[in-house]
């Protein structure tokens, strides 16, 4: 009986056979994966801060303080979940530089992460982002390379990997497929979890400010698949598309300049936002990012970034619609990252008057909606 392979030639073709393992290499890798791992074991979750509202309301605001992770902020669950997939998919090796296009924050947390498991990091900022994310990235180990044109983050990241054979990490395209929505302990599945003692476990609206859209992704899936009647609010800063492409259906929407609010706000409609995950939009003027971050210092003690105040803003409008209309409930927000790290911004009286924002009016909004409960924006 004839049991090989037939060439056109009538001669019996060979079993073509190319191994690639490499136990070195899978050595390596089945270590950083559990370096990863235990460090979501160590930090996956973090607080839920009350905001102080009337008791006569009915109604708790609470703010998921992501400001606890080792890094500082939201942006270190992103990093841990692109490191694993970037590692599980083979595409992170040993000696070979990460590479990012980042604002600040995920260039931190992915900093950390690569020096972890001991690989080179670079990120491809803006040259306008804070000199105190700068240090941090450094701090971590990792390197700054900056760009004058925040349009090209994404050619010029693509071009030093290719130069240097590493990965570029693009959290743009890979945030929302990164995370595991279903749960393992994600962001929404700590937030239902940290609820369920609550007056109201389940919320009538959680807000999250999108910056490559991965957690309003991971939120709005996780709700639908836990069969929630949680509601997902996606405030968005000036000088970005995600609200005007969300409203208009288009996804080839575009912004001529960047955020102002580090950290969230992009110049066009990125793969890793999924605006089916959304049920509702806003547009947060930057004055009233930085009034809510403001406000909410007095609140509670603790300085945060201009992204929190984004959110803030957007679930005090939530709570006052609630109030208006005589229902009792809780909203979330998210506590993004440390105000410390943008004094010379958001806290800066000079930085405001350089950029022509008076908060003035959007303070006095919120101290009036926290005094009368009647919201007049």
């Amino acid at each position: 009986m004839d049991t090989g392979e037939h060439t056109p030639g009538g001669g019996v073709m060979e079993t073509m056979d190319i191994d690639r393992s490499d136990p070195d290499y899978r050595s390596w890798l089945k270590e950083a994966v559990r370096k990863v791992q235990a460090d979501a074991n160590r930090s996956a979750d973090t607080h839920l801060l009350r905001f102080p509202l009337p008791e006569h309301w009915g109604i708790d605001l609470y703010l998921k303080d992501e400001s606890t992770h080792p890094t500082g902020s939201l942006k270190h669950r992103l990093a841990r979940s692109l490191f694993l997939y970037g590692l599980c998919n083979g595409w992170i090796r040993r000696g070979k530089p990460v590479i990012e296009a980042s604002s600040g924050s995920t260039a931190v947390s992915e900093a950390y992460f690569a020096k972890l498991i001991g690989v080179p990091f670079v990120a491809v900022m803006p040259r306008t982002t804070s000199p105190e994310k700068c240090r941090l990235i450094e701090f971590h180990g990792g390197q700054c390379h900056f760009v004058d044109d925040s349009r090209r983050l994404y050619e010029e990241s693509a071009a030093l990997a290719a130069e240097t054979g590493g990965h570029y990490m693009d959290q743009f395209t890979y945030a929302e497929r990164a995370t595991d929505w279903r749960g393992n302990n994600n962001i929404a599945e700590s937030i239902y979890q940290q609820l369920r003692l609550e007056r109201y476990p389940e919320p009538a609206w959680i807000v999250a400010t999108a910056g490559t859209g991965g957690t309003s992704a991971t939120i709005g899936r996780y709700v639908r698949y836990m069969q929630h009647d949680t509601r997902i609010c996606v405030p968005d800063p000036e000088n970005s598309c995600f609200f005007d492409g969300w409203t208009r259906h288009d996804q080839l929407a575009t912004s001529d300049c960047g955020s102002r609010i580090e950290g969230i706000g992009r110049p066009r409609m990125e793969p890793s936002f999924v605006p089916g995950a959304i049920d509702r939009m806003m547009k947060v003027p930057d004055a009233a990012s930085v009034a809510a971050v403001r406000v909410l210092e007095r609140a509670i003690g603790r300085k945060a970034g201009g992204s929190t105040g984004t959110g803030l803003w957007s679930a005090f409008k939530l709570v006052s619609e609630m109030v208006e209309r005589g229902s009792t409930g809780s909203v979330v927000t998210l506590f993004c990252d440390p105000g410390d790290r943008y004094l010379d911004k958001y806290y800066s009286d000079d930085w405001l008057s350089e950029q022509g924002l008076d908060i003035r009016p959007y303070t006095e909004t919120i101290d009036h909606f926290l005094a009368t409960g009647t919201w007049t924006a």
